[in-house]
C-alpha cells in the first residue's frame, strides 16, 4: 500500500512539473520542447553528413567537422539574405593543413558536387608551411580566419582579383580595407613546393595557382562565402549558431541524390 502511495505522488509531482509554470499557467509539456530540439538538430546533423558523403568530400581530404562549421555558415549567412540567390556556391580554406596539401575546396551544394580542390596560399607571417598566427590590423600580412563574402572582380597588381568582405567582426572585418583578396599567383604551385619544401606566401591574401585564378573567381564571386578555417578557441561566429541553421536547412529539397563525382576537378 505504501509503495502506491509513494508511486501516486510521484506521478502527481511529475504532472504538475511537466504542465505547470509561472504559477500555474499552462505551457507545452516539456518532453515536447525537448522532443522538437532534439528532432531538429538530429535532422540536420544527418543532413550535413548525407551532403557530406553524397559530395565523397572525406576521399579529397575535406573533414566533416570543418565542412560542417562551413556549412552552418553558409546557411545562416543565406538566411540573413547576405547571400546570393542565383549561387550556391560554398569555399572552404583549411588552414589547419600545410600549404603543401590541396587545402581549398569550392563545392556547388545545389549539385552536391565538388568542382575544385587545390592549393591555396596563406600569409608571408603567419608562418611557413603551417600557418599558425593570423591578423585582422592592416600591414601584419597575416591571414585572417572566418566568414567572408565574394564581392566585385577588378583588374590590380595581380591582375584580375576578388574583393573579399570579411563577415566576422575583430577576426576578419577588415579585409576590404587591407585589400584581401582572391587572387592568382605563380608561387602557389608544385614547382615553388618542389623548390621550397611549402608553398610560396601572400601578404594575407588566400592566393590560388595563377593558371586556375579564372576559374576560381567566375566560380565564387558575387556574394559567395568562403571560409577559412582554423582550429582556434578564441575565434568565436554569430554564423556557428547550428540550430539556426537547421531551422533554415529544413527548408531545402534533400531529395536530388544525383552524384556529379565524374565531373570533379582535382588540379
Amino acid at each position: 500500500m505504501m509503495k502506491c502511495i509513494l508511486g501516486g505522488v510521484s506521478m502527481l509531482a511529475l504532472s504538475l512539473s511537466l504542465t505547470i509554470i509561472d504559477g500555474g499557467t499552462p505551457a507545452k509539456p516539456l518532453e515536447q520542447i525537448s522532443v522538437a530540439k532534439i528532432t531538429t538538430d538530429s535532422l540536420y546533423n544527418s543532413h550535413v553528413n548525407n551532403l557530406y558523403n553524397e559530395i565523397n568530400l572525406e576521399y579529397t581530404g575535406l573533414s566533416q567537422a570543418v565542412f560542417e562549421k562551413a556549412l552552418t555558415g553558409y546557411y545562416n549567412l543565406k538566411k540573413s539574405g547576405k547571400v546570393s540567390e542565383d549561387k550556391s556556391i560554398l569555399s572552404i580554406a583549411d588552414f589547419d593543413k600545410n600549404s603543401t596539401q590541396k587545402r581549398l575546396w569550392i563545392i556547388d551544394l545545389d549539385k552536391k558536387k565538388l568542382i575544385l580542390n587545390t592549393w591555396v596560399a596563406h600569409g608571408q607571417r603567419s608562418g611557413a608551411d603551417k600557418a599558425t598566427r593570423f591578423s585582422n590590423s592592416s600591414d601584419s600580412f597575416q591571414s585572417s580566419i572566418g566568414f567572408y563574402l565574394t564581392a566585385e572582380v577588378y583588374r590590380g597588381q595581380h591582375g584580375r582579383s576578388l574583393r573579399l568582405d570579411g563577415m566576422d567582426e575583430g577576426f576578419n572585418s577588415n579585409a576590404r580595407r587591407r585589400s584581401i583578396v582572391v587572387h592568382g599567383a605563380d608561387y602557389v604551385s608544385q614547382g615553388t613546393i618542389n623548390a621550397l619544401g611549402r608553398l610560396g606566401r601572400s601578404q594575407g591574401c588566400p592566393a590560388v595557382p595563377a593558371e586556375l585564378s579564372n576559374l576560381v573567381i567566375n566560380t565564387i564571386e558575387g556574394k559567395t562565402v568562403l571560409f577559412i578555417n582554423v582550429t582556434d578557441q578564441r575565434y568565436t561566429s554569430r554564423y556557428l549558431d547550428e540550430h539556426m541553421a537547421a531551422a533554415f536547412a529544413s527548408n531545402f529539397d534533400q531529395q536530388d541524390t544525383t552524384s556529379y563525382q565524374d565531373s570533379t576537378l582535382n588540379i
